[in-house]
């Protein structure tokens, strides 16, 4: 901000937040916030003061990476200037427009009256930082909007409407037209008014329900799993009926203290301040081109290509999807149109915008029809001959400057591209699946993609609404090669003891949306197996190898899709039920080992599954097939389940201490055999006592 951002017009003071991009309320704006104010107070001629926001919002809140430094409580606190604001007799109106987001709501809360733009969002969505509304949020939106509806928005972390907000009580007009002549013109309707509302003094209604406070924390106990947030945002909320407004503000600052401080926060921190990182490619030049992507072409119309088809096409962008034969389009349009109607039938999208997505989507099978997309997907079947035949044809069909990428899960993309006259254009974009629903793709950078083709594929993944994360060549890439391991160690504890249902649940109790078994059965078994019988032929004969997923194949135990695989299924119902035949498997295939059974703890199967992924990925960073550490964790919480409150395993092991991590590889290593080798990297940091965070984009030379 600077002093350009105040002005006096009519009577009213114009002071504008500048902080480009979404205008954080860090110590630099306060400071000049509360000088502006002071100077309006002391003008004689100024009798109201309108606060709006430059650029596409009002303020998106606080500078997430000064939480919890001394900048974040440097006076003037945003607590103090509304403190001032609410004692001055000249009204202060906040105009918002785009969006007002946590401080910035709570601020805008703390102002006399509040008028939003048509199609501006409020929010307070601490929680999805692990934290609550700590700048008076749970304290002055109950008193604004009632318990019911301040419970909802803080729990839920989601911003409402303007026209909702109004409704609410939250704002006190809602401007149809330019916003900033509406503030002024609000402001000299009320600036006369002898007293003007504040927030602070209002009381708080109790629920309309006894009990309810009671009934809501058992609620939450259940479907937040334990998660703290939620439940200390509920005892403010309690706090704001049952207490005088100063001491809600005190025990509101005291539990942000808390949770601000305590794991779960800084995991959540970790991932949104991860994904902006993710954004940046080292040697990528800022300056480096972006092509515009108008037509997409998709060559596969299978789940995968039906899904990735449907992404492109609910972002308004025209989607070619080609088949071989006729049936296989057929039953791939089928899929497509009974997702949007599943979709429309539980009122989450309406019935003509389905349509318009649909006809967004043209079938083909014709080769021809693809010669002047920009990008070319290709989702057919995982064979590396099939893939290079395809590339061949593109490469003579398609135009000069189009994308020709790959969705492959574990291919070498590199081997792909060397096939075809311009390698250069070639990439990877692994979606995953459902991919009209999983936000993540690894975008597979090959030796030979050209700088426009990385850029211009991270940023149409954005505008679809995916979350990109640039990767590099290898055996499954950064997901795949690590979920390896943790695939390993969890077939091999059936051997030594366990049952697959002893450790999903212990993993799914360590947080993970599903366990490795349930997991499998879900994706289908025969497609790992038939992986494995094609690498069967190199596969080292002096290391473990576990033939219990083989032999439940071998058995037609396929999962879900077949009622049966580690798990048997009811007809209609995806529940997965312990099965006696499984356990037989697993006895017979220990014995054949030569392996003895043995009782197997929820520790033991956390540290052998869990760091097996830290350990690989280690090796993935030295190998520089990641950029950084917080980009394996994107990977692992966007695509694979891993809880986001643990921050994914990387941030994981950073919390546990990269020193006890690394001693327990190394027992691994002794007691398991060469799998567990421990990665040169990890052994480093231990030794040094450093983390995996501290690394940033260093990790080859760490």
């Amino acid at each position: 901000m600077t002093s350009d951002n105040y002005s006096v017009q009519g009577g009213t003071a114009v002071i504008t937040l500048n902080n480009p991009p979404v205008n954080a309320m860090g110590h630099a704006v306060r400071q000049e916030l509360s000088a502006h104010l002071e100077t309006a107070w002391a003008d004689p001629q100024v009798h109201s003061i309108v606060i709006i926001g430059a650029g596409k919002l009002f303020c998106g809140g606080a500078d997430v990476k000064a939480f919890n430094t001394p900048a974040s409580r440097a006076e003037p606190s945003s607590r103090t200037i509304v403190k001032q604001i609410e004692a001055s007799a000249k009204p202060v109106i906040a105009a918002i427009h785009g969006s007002a987001l946590g401080l910035g709501l709570e601020f805008a809360m703390g102002c006399h009256y509040r008028i939003a733009q048509r199609g501006a969002k409020l929010g307070l969505p601490e929680v999805k930082l692990g934290l609550l509304p700590g700048g008076g949020g749970t304290q002055r939106l109950p008193r604004l909007a009632g318990v019911e509806a301040a419970l909802r928005m803080i729990i839920e972390g989601n911003p409402v409407s303007a026209d909702e907000a109004l409704k609410m009580g939250l704002v006190d007009e809602v401007a149809t037209g330019d916003l900033l002549p509406a503030a002024l013109d609000f402001a000299a309707h009320i600036s006369a008014r002898s007293e003007h509302p504040v927030a602070s003094r209002r009381q708080a209604a109790e629920p309309a329900e006894a009990g309810w406070f009671t009934a809501q924390r058992e609620k939450l106990t259940k479907s937040k799993r334990g998660l703290p947030a939620p439940l200390e945002c509920l005892a403010c909320i309690e706090a704001a009926v049952t207490m005088p407004f100063d001491e809600g503000m005190k025990f509101e600052r005291e539990r942000f203290d808390v949770l601000v401080n305590g794991t779960e926060s800084k995991a959540l921190r970790h991932l949104f301040l991860a994904e902006r990182a993710a954004a940046k490619v080292a040697d990528l030049p800022t300056n480096t081109p972006v092509h515009p992507v108008r037509s997409v072409a998709i060559v596969g119309a299978g789940t995968m290509g039906g899904g990735i088809a449907m992404s492109f096409a609910n972002a308004g962008i025209p989607v070619t999807l080609l088949e071989a034969k006729q049936d296989a389009l057929d039953r791939g349009l089928a899929t497509i149109r009974r997702n949007y109607d599943g979709t429309v039938s539980k009122g989450k999208l309406a019935r003509e915008e389905a349509d318009a997505r649909i006809a967004r989507i043209t079938s083909t099978l014709d080769f021809a029809q693809l010669a002047d997309a920009d990008l070319v997907i290709e989702a057919v079947f995982e064979d590396m001959d099939v893939k290079k035949e395809l590339f061949r044809k593109l490469d003579v069909l398609c135009k000069a400057d189009a994308i020709l990428a790959t969705n492959t899960s574990r291919l070498d993309v590199n081997e792909i591209a060397a096939t075809i006259s311009r390698p250069a254009s070639v990439i990877g974009l692994h979606f995953f699946s459902p991919a009209n629903v999983m936000r993540l793709v690894e975008v597979v950078r090959g030796q030979a993609s050209a700088p426009w083709v990385i850029a211009t594929c991270i940023a149409v993944a954005r505008q679809i609404g995916k979350l990109p994360v640039l990767v590099g060549v290898c055996d499954g890439f950064v997901g795949n090669r690590m979920v390896a391991q943790y695939a390993r160690e969890a077939e091999f504890l059936l051997e030594e003891g366990a049952l697959p249902q002893q450790v999903d649940g212990a993993l799914q109790k360590f947080g993970l949306a599903m366990g490795r078994f349930a997991m499998s059965d879900l994706a289908g078994l025969d497609i790992s197996w038939n992986g494995r019988k094609r690498a069967a032929a190199t596969r080292p004969t002096h290391l473990r190898y576990s033939k219990v997923a083989d032999r439940l194949c071998e058995m037609g135990r396929f999962g879900q899709k077949t009622g049966a695989g580690f798990y048997r299924y009811e007809a209609g119902n995806r529940t997965p039920i312990p099965d006696p035949i499984v356990q037989q498997v697993i006895e017979d295939c220990a014995r054949e080992a030569g392996i003895e059974r043995h009782e197997i703890d929820e520790a033991q199967v956390i540290e052998r599954c869990i760091y097996a992924l830290v350990n690989e990925g280690a090796k993935v960073l030295e190998e520089g097939i990641a950029q950084r550490s917080s980009d394996i964790d994107l990977i692992y919480v966007n695509g694979y389940g891993f809880p986001a409150w643990r921050g994914g395993p990387m941030f994981y092991a950073d919390t546990v201490g990269l020193d006890k991590v690394y001693q327990h590889i190394c027992e691994f290593h002794a007691q398991h055999g060469a799998f567990w080798a421990p990665a040169p990297l990890l052994r480093r940091l231990a030794e040094a006592g450093r983390t995996f965070k501290e690394l940033g984009d260093s990790a080859r030379s760490a």
